[in-house]
């Protein structure tokens, strides 16, 4: 790249953006200031290529433009976008940055960087959705801000994302960094004061926005605290560097890089690449690569001021006491991750203490990762934020318009969890095209909704996510899912890393059953997945594989015509080939307190309809064979008026969309007979000759 493109794209850096809807000129002195001190410097400046993206910073947002409703709506036609934003949209976790990409960027600043704090905007955040809200990333103690560089383009797509820079030369008090986050935030909400604003906290920028929040309670502030420094006073690290007084401020550094520096990880992360099928030589390479890097950058230390680490010292536990002695004031929403492999501190059990002092808080555990989780691979904090419900536009969480479709990353990260089922099961599936062809595929499906999937569950919905991946995979459209509410826990506190279940409904936009939440889907114009059999169905004994129990409700079909849905029905079939259901209802309720365990398990379920008390029946499994779904023909609902005011004709169609369903059921299960490849064995021989990314062939609809 020739020097006068370096000039230009380091000239980003130096002006970092006037905080959004700030006008205080204190702020915009500074950013002048600092622009001119570092203009001198890159002027004669000719710097090697680090990355496609060798300018890290710009000038301000760009943002998406289009509608800031749900969906985006021309002449009547719905396209799959919210707020501007494409299901399977580039996260950018995908672009392999580690600790090399880190520590040159890091390199570039410390030799050049000079002046005041400021706030900066990221090259490789991409163009933010419209009316994202506002996050500031405080850094951890180095200041730099690059802390959180893995992560710029999957945060700066949802977010207006700014990054505090303290200097290595700067020696800005504590409190006077706590005045400057606190100016930004003040000035943000008065300019939008029903909009939340972001603080990620990495470490010491943890104490940063706890000491914010503390004294701002009447702001919608929503923390996302890493790893968080307020238990320094308690931590090894500090007994550690005690012990390493006589050595120089290299060497103390290094040994807290060395500390940060999580090799478990790496080597996992190796082998899931060899896994993924990557050669032994290039997933190792990259292991010893990452290893070697903190070490070859040490010479970045010897351009750092000779009171760098005591000012270090000194500022993180000035922080640590600020925000502890504020923590019960914080009345904000926080979300704390957690590194139960942390060496530098206890994070794990302060993510615990924390939680008892914050009544809003939740935690997310990361059991291999170490203290520099941001900068570890397999750590997506944007997914984090979306599956805790914590992404929203204003000051109530809305699972409609608030939603977020999953990105390309996390389509396969659910892919990776559900991996063994899918593997099991193989599910094919059919649609049924307008002239009454069934064929493979989804073809058959409308392309553009409102859309209203209605069919039949099996033991514990254990469909849905194949279901919900092979439309995002071949149409991009979510599927929308109607659950129970019990799936939806409003005081879940804890998790850990993994895509359980929650996080899966959560992903994929699911809602508790409501017609509120069906209409406002339905007007949207979103695939809604509907299951009007509900829990009955998910929760049923032996002998009840397959059968459907539909309310006498027409509800849906009023609704679906009114919006002008199309109604597709479809069915599955196949958990009688991978479970074997232990009991009947009538062998539990003749069992001693048979009833009364039912009745308990029913309440316990917060079920609405006692006359059908459930119960899980015990299961067992058997050798594997295939899951199978078809989708009928659609039913188009506009024009039927006569839905909307005559019942009769409202129960006309329920009745015929139930036929309907039956039917297909029916034609699986006799269709299914003919697979050759039903037997997973039979399948593993036709993966073994034609590769396990093959498409498995089925029966001749």
């Amino acid at each position: 790249m020739p020097t006068s493109d370096h000039h230009k794209d380091y000239s980003a850096v130096l002006t970092g953006p006037p905080c959004h809807g700030l006008t205080h000129t204190f702020f915009r002195t500074r950013i002048l200031k600092k622009a001119s001190q570092l203009n001198a410097a890159m002027a004669t400046l000719s710097l090697p290529v680090v990355h496609p993206q060798v300018s890290l910073w710009r000038q301000g947002p760009q943002r998406l433009h289009g509608s800031p409703s749900c969906q985006s709506r021309h002449a009547g036609r719905v396209q799959s976008s919210y707020r501007g934003l494409e299901a399977l949209y580039d996260d950018g976790y995908g672009t392999v940055k580690g600790l090399d990409y880190y520590y040159q960027a890091l390199g570039h600043l410390v030799e050049h960087d000079s002046g005041p704090p400021c706030w900066l905007c990221p090259v490789d955040a991409g163009s933010t959705v419209e009316d994202a809200p506002l996050m500031l990333y405080l850094p951890g103690v180095d200041g730099m801000g690059m802390g959180l560089c893995m992560h710029h383009q999957a945060l700066g797509r949802i977010f207006e994302l700014r990054c505090l820079h303290i200097p290595f030369h700067d020696r800005t008090p504590f409190e006077e960094l706590v005045t400057m986050v606190e100016d930004v935030v003040r000035a943000e909400h008065s300019s939008s004061p029903n909009k939340p604003i972001y603080l990620l906290g990495n470490s010491f920028g943890g104490c940063l926005a706890l000491a914010v929040a503390g004294r701002n309670p009447r702001i919608d502030l929503i923390l996302v605290l890493v790893n968080p420094a307020t238990p320094f006073e308690r931590s090894d690290i500090k007994k550690l560097l005690s012990a390493f007084t006589p050595l120089s401020n290299n060497a103390y550094i290094a040994i807290t890089a060395l500390l940060n520096y999580n090799i478990d990880n790496e080597f996992n992360m190796a082998l899931s690449r060899m896994q993924s099928g990557k050669h032994p030589l290039e997933a190792l390479g990259r292991l010893t690569s990452n290893m070697s890097t903190i070490l070859k950058h040490t010479n970045i230390l010897d351009k750092l001021p000779e009171d760098t680490l005591q000012w270090k010292m000194k500022l993180i536990k000035r922080a640590a006491q600020y925000a502890n002695c504020r923590i019960q004031s914080v009345t904000a929403e926080v979300l704390l991750l957690a590194s139960c492999a942390d060496n530098l501190l206890p994070s794990k059990s302060e993510a615990y203490r924390l939680q008892n002092k914050i009544p809003k808080s939740k935690i997310f555990f990361f059991e291999k990762h170490g203290h520099s989780l941001l900068l570890e691979h397999g750590v997506h904090v944007s997914s984090i934020i979306k599956c805790a419900g914590l992404y929203r536009h204003s000051r109530r969480y809305h699972r409609v318009f608030d939603y977020i479709p999953p990105s390309a990353t996390e389509l396969n990260e659910v892919d990776k969890a559900s991996s063994d089922l899918t593997f099991r099961t193989c599910p094919a599936m059919f649609s049924t095209l307008e002239d009454g062809t069934v064929v493979r595929g989804l073809a058959g499906v409308p392309e553009e909704g409102p859309v209203l999937l209605v069919g039949n569950h099996m033991l514990l919905g254990i469909e849905l996510i194949s279901l919900a991946a092979e439309f995002m995979r071949h149409k991009k459209a979510v599927v929308r899912g109607i659950a129970h509410p019990l799936l939806f826990p409003k005081k879940t506190k804890t998790w850990s890393e993994g895509h359980d279940f929650f996080d899966f409904l959560n992903l994929w936009g699911g809602v508790p059953m409501t017609y509120k939440y069906v209409y406002e889907l339905l007007a949207a114009g979103e695939f809604v997945l509907l299951y009007p059999g509900g829990y009955r169905e998910a929760i049923h004994c032996k002998g009840e594989e397959h059968r459907i129990f539909w309310p006498d409700q027409t509800e849906f079909v009023r609704m679906a015509a009114q919006l002008n849905a199309t109604i597709v029905p479809f069915g599955v079939v196949g958990e009688d080939d991978l479970l074997n259901l232990l009991c009947t209802f009538d062998n539990i309720r003749s069992m001693p307190f048979g009833r009364e365990i039912m009745r308990a398990y029913s309440k316990h379920l917060k079920l609405r309809d006692a006359k059908h008390e459930v119960i899980f029946p015990g299961v067992f499994l058997k050798i594997p064979g295939r899951f199978y779904y078809r989708f009928g023909k659609p039913i188009p609902t506009r024009g039927r008026q006569d839905v909307l005011t005559d019942r009769r004709a409202a129960t006309d169609l329920y009745t015929h969309i139930k036929s309907e369903v039956q039917g297909i059921i029916s034609y699986l299960l006799d269709k299914r007979e003919e697979d050759e490849y039903r037997k997973i064995s039979r399948r593993l021989m036709f993966m073994a000759s034609q590769g396990f990314n093959s498409e498995v062939p089925s029966f001749d609809p």
